[in-house]
């Protein structure tokens, strides 16, 4: 299943519902240029929701760290929501659960926007 984003907004915050796969290829694009599109409309606060997203392999966790860095370079602040088991057990493996704050509700992570 190829990967797919969609675009809602809760007030300033942007929430990206990815669903299917974001791996090397075209799917991880996917990412790359919603990331860029959002912020070059001037979005700073970002959540990516993975709930639909089963795996994640290393060049779609390439793309995950490059949203980060394009949304903090402008000052703003992106975080996880719904991530699935095996994606919690890959960033503990990789150690980017210190990076990027994840939520299981999403109340919780507007939130943590405020």
């Amino acid at each position: 299943m190829s990967c797919k984003a969609v675009v809602r907004n809760s007030g300033n915050i942007s929430i990206v519902d990815l669903s299917g796969r974001i791996v090397i290829g075209e799917d991880a694009h996917v990412v790359r240029d919603t990331i860029k599109g959002l912020v070059s409309t001037g979005s700073k606060n970002i959540i990516l929701n993975l709930k639909d997203v089963g795996y994640v392999d290393s060049a779609g966790l390439g793309e995950l760290v490059g949203a980060y860095t394009s949304v903090t370079n402008i000052g703003g602040k992106i975080c996880l929501l719904n991530t699935q088991a095996k994606i919690q057990d890959l960033l503990q493996i990789t150690k980017l659960y210190t990076v990027f704050p994840s939520f299981d509700n999403e109340p919780a992570a507007l939130a943590s926007f405020a």
